[in-house]
């Protein structure tokens, strides 16, 4: 097991070509952290600089307290999980699981022994004496991760190693990479695109964007708390809603106008989360979860709310994912230059609900968001306004 640093590491292919800038992270003795982010945000390349298959251009590294910026690939005692499994085919199973161990030059005996506990603990020995093309890509990727796993390294790890399953695989193997990593303790850092892999396997998310860490937490944290629009918008699904707003300070609350709608921030809200009143006066973005509305019959409803009409709905079984469009600025549009007329634009929310409730194209909704849940960013730097 180890502990991995960054401290103030940099990567540049060249002028204007920064891979990874001025990375600040430390990943724990025995940790399970995921590095997740769009295609070409740097999470690919900070595993490489790890596994020391790319150069560090600034900064220092340490595995284990001991500084690897100059160590070669063979001397920093981890191992990789690939997407593409590469597994030797002319090999068996078990030929396989005991490869590394017999280049590092142990005996027959111990490497009959370390494959016996690998295959058992990936439940693999039904198969030890077949070849890569007899086995199905959930088995050849537990192989891939028995043959790192064998060598007993300091630290996995595993990029997008699950990304070739079908969805039915990839749920199972989600399952069965974090149990063996709990089971073996080894520090393990994982990279992927997926958003789910990540709140479901982790310990700690490390969100990067542009090669620069947007924010590292627990998954609760991350989407309870996200520290920008980033990753508010990144982590949850389905994704966070955003709504541009002005504060307005009425004689007992705070109301957050967008279009022809608004929201109102009771005194109770306001003693709750004084961040609202200090931002009067401000362009702010509200960052509203799906599963945070109420809906109401617009017809029927009272309360003041978000007035809009159903596009369309996703039966996803559990819930209702309804679509639906309401006259609201859109904070990527630019608003008329007209300083008297308030701009309105079509803009689609998206609403979790009940599963049991009817609700067809067209009809008309209020919906009202639990004012706790209402997540503010200023408009300007998109960082989050703490309470």
């Amino acid at each position: 097991m180890a502990e991995i640093v960054f401290d103030n590491v940099s990567k540049s292919y060249g002028i204007g070509a920064l891979a990874i800038r001025d990375l600040d992270m430390t990943i724990e003795d025995g940790e399970f952290l995921v590095l997740v982010g769009p295609s070409g945000c740097g999470k690919s390349t900070v595993l490489r600089m790890i596994a020391g298959l790319e150069e560090i251009t600034h900064g220092r590294l340490t595995i284990n307290g001991r500084v690897v910026n100059d160590l070669a690939p063979r001397d920093r005692d981890v191992a990789l999980v690939f997407q593409s499994y590469a597994l030797y085919p002319h090999l068996t199973v078990e030929g396989n699981i005991g490869f590394g161990l017999r280049v590092r030059g142990a005996t027959k005996a111990e490497i009959a022994r370390k494959v016996r506990e690998t295959a058992k603990l990936l439940e693999l020995e039904p198969y030890l004496n077949r070849r890569p093309s007899q086995l199905s890509g959930g088995q050849r990727q537990r192989v891939a991760m028995g043959r790192a796993l064998a060598r007993s390294p300091q630290a996995f790890l595993m990029d997008e190693p699950l990304s070739n399953l079908d969805a039915r695989l990839r749920a199972q193997m989600r399952a069965e990479i974090a149990s063996m990593q709990k089971m073996t303790g080894i520090t393990t850092v994982y990279v992927t695109h997926d958003q789910i892999e990540a709140m479901t396997m982790g310990d700690r998310i490390a969100v990067m964007n542009g090669g620069v860490l947007q924010q590292l937490g627990s998954p609760r944290t991350l989407y309870d708390a996200p520290a920008n629009l980033f990753v508010a918008g990144f982590i949850g699904a389905p994704a966070m809603n955003f709504l541009t707003a002005e504060l307005i300070e009425a004689d007992c609350w705070v109301e957050a106008r967008f279009g022809r709608s608004s929201i109102v921030f009771s005194r109770e809200a306001l003693v709750k989360r004084p961040a609202i009143k200090s931002c009067v006066g401000r362009s702010v973005v509200l960052g509203i979860r799906p599963e945070a509305f109420e809906p109401m019959d617009l017809a029927n409803s009272d309360r003041a709310g978000i007035a809009g009409t159903v596009a369309f709905v996703e039966n996803l079984g559990a819930a209702l994912l309804a679509h639906v469009d309401v006259e609201a600025a859109d904070r990527l549009r630019t608003p008329t230059s007209d300083p008297d007329e308030r701009a309105a634009f079509s803009h689609r929310l998206r609403v979790l609900l009940d599963s049991s409730l009817t609700i067809p194209p067209g009809a008309r909704l209020s919906l009202v968001p639990d004012p706790a849940r209402i997540h503010l960013f200023d408009a300007t730097t998109e960082r989050a306004i703490r309470n």
